[in-house]
């Protein structure tokens, strides 16, 4: 019996450890690839058809919309589906935006996506998803159909911090560069696929009409199921850095709270996925599917690194070896300021780094509201 349970608490200690290491085995892998270099094909001046969301609310639509007056690339057609909104106030100067009113409420993105491509006018060949508080660069269309017309059907753009007005917001900053330049830019340049983020994506339009007849999904996470419905196939998702979104980050408690009980309760309803990934690729001989699948199975990041240290401590207790266990946090701790270094990050988001165990305190407070997480709310409330 003794044997029995160290040989379950050795395979439960590789669940949790391998994630401390994972990152900068990437970085060192990453290094022995090289780079992703584009085909060279020629480029192709795609027709954009340009879905934004809104839900509820209005506030930052305007210079939503308007960034894209700024844009280098032409060739884009909006269509901004304001569920359960107010649009008396909404009324914008390019000919190119399309306001779309439900007569009903969805209540869900891929909803919204299904009705915005209800009402195309005409035949678009790419749909890139923005949110209502995403404001794009300049380049952003431009650098996406740079990407796309090398052959790729599916690419994540760069989500970079709008606003770092706050502890919060720094850390959730510091958190997202970790997740780009890990789970998205190092993961496609070693071979496999860059996760999506749920907006700063862009996909060939016959592929994701082919997702939304084939999944329905409600709630949040829809990014979780099509970028697994994408894996499955072996489409590899491409990451584009240079297709930059400025992302609203959470800037009080509360709303971090609502926003992490949805994110950990998409986690706890998707990472199945990731054990039809791994077994695909296996059977498959796929690199892809099998290293996405290792990715999906990875818990949210504070739930590895509190499990990771509660093992740390039992092995103290109980006189195991702990070396593996330091190895890995000094291994873990390592990567996170490489991805820091790698993006020129702002220096109030290190001088945060010090409030990391009160972001920690409120994750675990979103964890015990992770059964009512869609009753709660179904979309982040933003400020302007």
């Amino acid at each position: 019996m003794a044997e029995a349970v160290h040989i379950v608490w050795i395979i439960l200690q590789i669940a949790f450890g391998f994630h401390l290491f994972f990152p900068l085995f990437l970085f060192l892998l990453s290094k022995v690839k090289g780079k992703t270099t584009p085909s060279k094909e020629a480029v192709k001046q795609l027709d954009f058809a340009v879905i934004i969301t809104a839900y509820e609310e209005t506030i930052n639509l305007h210079d939503v919309v308007d960034a894209f007056s700024q844009q280098r690339y032409e060739n884009y057609t909006i269509y901004l589906v304001a569920d359960k909104c107010d649009v008396s106030q909404l009324h914008f100067d390019n000919p190119r935006v399309n306001v779309l009113v439900p007569p009903q409420t969805i209540g869900s993105n891929t909803g919204s996506h299904a009705y915005a491509f209800e009402h195309f006018k005409q035949k678009h060949d790419v749909v890139t998803i923005i949110d209502s508080d995403n404001i794009i660069d300049k380049n952003y269309l431009f650098a996406l159909n740079q990407c796309l017309s090398q052959g790729f059907k599916a690419v994540q753009g760069l989500r970079a911090a709008k606003n770092l007005d706050s502890d919060y917001a720094r850390l959730d900053a510091a958190r997202d560069i970790y997740y780009h330049y890990y789970d998205g830019e190092l993961l496609y340049n070693v071979g496999s696929s860059a996760t999506l983020s749920g907006s700063a994506m862009a996909f060939d339009v016959n592929l994701y009409s082919d997702f939304l007849s084939k999944c329905k999904v409600s709630g949040a996470g829809f990014d979780k199921v099509l970028q697994a419905f994408l894996v499955q196939q072996d489409i590899r998702i491409a990451f584009c850095k240079k297709a930059v979104l400025l992302d609203q980050k959470t800037s009080n408690a509360s709303t971090l709270v609502k926003q992490r009980s949805r994110w950990i309760n998409t986690w706890f309803k998707y990472f199945k996925y990731g054990f039809t990934l791994l077994f695909k690729g296996l059977s498959h001989f796929s690199f892809n599917q099998l290293l996405f699948g290792l990715v999906l199975l990875r818990p949210p990041l504070f739930i590895f690194l509190i499990l990771s240290l509660l093992a740390l401590v039992i092995n103290i207790v109980l006189g195991l070896n702990v070396w593996l266990w330091v190895a890995g946090f000094v291994a873990f701790i390592v990567a996170f300021f490489i991805a820091l270094a790698s993006a020129d990050t702002d220096k109030r988001i290190y001088s945060a780094l010090a409030k990391i165990p009160k972001f920690v305190f409120y994750q675990v407070l979103s964890l015990t509201k992770v059964r009512v997480a869609n009753k709660i709310s179904v979309a982040t409330k933003h400020e302007k």
